[in-house]
C-alpha cells in the first residue's frame, strides 16, 4: 500500500536525510569495519607484508579455518532464536499469521519427471561429439596445471560437457574442498 499509494517509489531516496536511516547506515558501516579488521588480523595485519596482501591472506585463512562458515552459522542461529522468541518479528511467519489462508502448495517433482530428465541427458550425451568433449576436458586439465586462463578451455560446455563432468575433471586434479565443521 505504501509503495502504490504514496508515490514513494518515484523518488531515488525517499528517506534522504533521515537521522534514523543515517544511524542505521552508521551502525552497519561500523559492524562491517569490525569484520574487515578481523580479516586483516587473520592475514597478519598492516605490519606484516604479504605478497598477496593482508586482506586476501586473511580471507584465505578465514576460509581454511572455517571462520566464515562459523560466522554465518552463528548469525543464522542468533536470527532463528530471535525469531522464535518473538524478538525478531516477521509478518506472516511469527506475527500477523492469521491472514494466511490454507496451506502453501509445495512443488513435488515426480519420479517420472526425474526419469524423463535423466533420459534427456543420456540422449544429449549420445548425440554429442564425445571425442571432442574428452579432448576439451583434457585441455582444461592440462591448463589447470599451468598459470593459464581456465576460461577458454571451459568452452567444453559448448560441446555439451556437463557441469558434473567439468567439476569431476578438476576434482581429480585438485581434490574437493570440504568445509571444516564448526559448532
Amino acid at each position: 500500500m505504501i509503495g502504490e499509494e504514496t508515490g514513494v517509489m518515484n523518488v531515488a531516496d525517499p528517506l534522504g536525510g533521515s537521522w534514523y536511516v543515517e544511524a542505521l547506515t552508521d551502525k552497519i558501516e561500523a559492524e562491517a569495519e569490525k569484520i574487515f579488521a578481523q580479516i586483516m588480523r587473520m592475514g597478519g595485519g598492516d605490519e606484516k607484508q604479504h605478497e598477496i596482501g593482508p586482506m586476501t591472506s586473511g580471507i584465505l585463512r578465514g576460509i581454511e579455518d572455517g571462520w566464515f562458515t562459523g560466522e554465518i552459522a552463528d548469525s543464522a542461529f542468533t536470527y532463528q532464536v530471535a525469531m522464535e522468541k518473538g524478538d525478531k518479528r516477521i509478518v506472516g511467519v511469527n506475527t500477523n499469521t492469521d491472514t494466511i489462508t490454507g496451506d502453501l502448495e509445495i512443488l513435488r517433482v515426480s519420479h517420472e519427471v526425474e526419469r524423463d530428465q535423466v533420459q534427456v541427458l543420456a540422449d544429449r550425451k549420445k548425440s554429442r561429439d564425445e571425442p571432442a568433449v574428452r579432448a576439451a576436458l583434457a585441455e582444461m586439465v592440462r591448463v589447470s596445471h599451468t598459470d593459464g586462463n581456465l576460461l577458454p578451455p571451459m568452452a567444453a560446455v559448448r560441446l555439451e560437457a556437463t557441469v558434473g563432468e567439468i567439476c569431476g575433471a578438476l576434482k581429480d586434479q585438485w581434490g574437493a574442498y570440504v568445509e571444516p565443521a564448526r559448532f
